[in-house]
């Protein structure tokens, strides 16, 4: 027997306010077609006037303990990426902790910008499988829209805020490519790229900032790598592209999202997409897009799915899992 990450429960949140395209043309050089032709995304949502990475995640994490039947206080620990905390410390993860009312275990944030969730999945299958935890809370949140540069059309239209969360529980398995669960993972980074997308500003060196991006060159990494850690990650997993019922990606770029399945061999068909509605929710945008998928329908149990995601650093990775 195989002790394996298996999902028992999803959800998500998103903040009230919804930002359509047409918003920005009243400040900016742009156009909702402009907007939607480079990238696919026809709205997203804002968190509202004090609300932090903290609540959106405490909602989505309430939401997959409502779908899993299951309380705080069954939980052993929350894995939280984001790399818009509320506060420089302590971390987002400990304040949706005691938000939830969960008075045990342990929780901790995962950094990896839009590929925290990536790793911080890897980081929760890990725990799990070396027995130091049953069930593991894997939060994906980010309130972009703090950090965004509004006179920078190229960035500051293509992001948006929101949180996903799965609920993942030790389950015993009989060790096949039929096994309920996470079955691997294959994380990246690569530090000489830090220029292509960071923020100019940080506690250490004692300053606020906004996103930076060199669209262009993250787009040429991008489809190459992605497509790439994904296929890793299904070779370590003893399976390859005909086995995927699900590509659930990073919603960053539909065009990124497009190309990414194109070198994979895998129709759009076989494609979870919600950067239409959504924008690039960084870190939430893969628990978003399946905690969306499943409530559409699109995913059910027995579902092959690997996720992908890139980020600044850059970082990437992908997740190979039967639902």
């Amino acid at each position: 027997m195989t002790r394996r990450a298996v999902v028992i429960g999803t959800g998500h949140y998103l903040p009230e306010r919804v930002v359509e395209n047409t918003e920005f043309e009243a400040t900016l050089d742009t156009t909702d077609e402009w907007i939607r032709s480079r990238s696919g995304i026809e709205r997203r949502h804002f968190a509202a006037e004090g609300q932090t990475t903290s609540h959106l995640a405490t909602r989505a994490a309430q939401a997959a303990l409502d779908d899993a039947g299951l309380t705080a206080d069954d939980v052993d620990a929350i894995v939280l990426a984001t790399s818009t905390a509320d506060l420089t410390f302590p971390s987002a993860a400990t304040m949706v902790q005691a938000a939830l009312g969960m008075t045990r275990g342990f929780a901790f944030d995962v950094q990896a910008v839009c590929a925290g969730f990536v790793y911080a999945l890897s980081n929760a299958s890990a725990l799990i499988a070396s027995g130091q935890a049953n069930r593991v809370m894997v939060i994906g949140a980010e309130t972009f829209s703090r950090i965004m540069d509004w006179t920078d059309r190229s960035t500051c239209v293509l992001f948006g805020d929101g949180a996903g969360a799965l609920l993942l529980e030790a389950q015993d398995q009989p060790g096949t490519k039929d096994d309920r669960g996470i079955h691997s993972t294959d994380l990246n980074s690569d530090g000489r790229h830090k220029d292509l997308l960071y923020v100019d500003g940080g506690v250490s060196t004692q300053s606020t900032g906004h996103l930076r991006m060199q669209g262009n060159q993250v787009f040429r990494h991008a489809v190459e790598k992605l497509a790439k850690t994904a296929n890793t990650a299904l070779d370590r997993a003893g399976m390859d592209s005909t086995d995927v019922d699900w590509i659930v990606p990073h919603q960053a770029n539909i065009r990124i999202i497009q190309g990414t399945a194109k070198k994979m061999g895998l129709p759009m068909e076989k494609v979870i997409v919600t950067v239409q509605d959504h924008g690039n929710t960084s870190a939430a945008s893969i628990p978003l897009a399946l905690s969306v998928g499943k409530a559409r329908g699109q995913i059910k149990e027995g579902d092959l799915i690997v996720t992908e995601a890139i980020g600044g650093g850059l970082a990437w990775g992908a997740v190979v899992l039967r639902w």
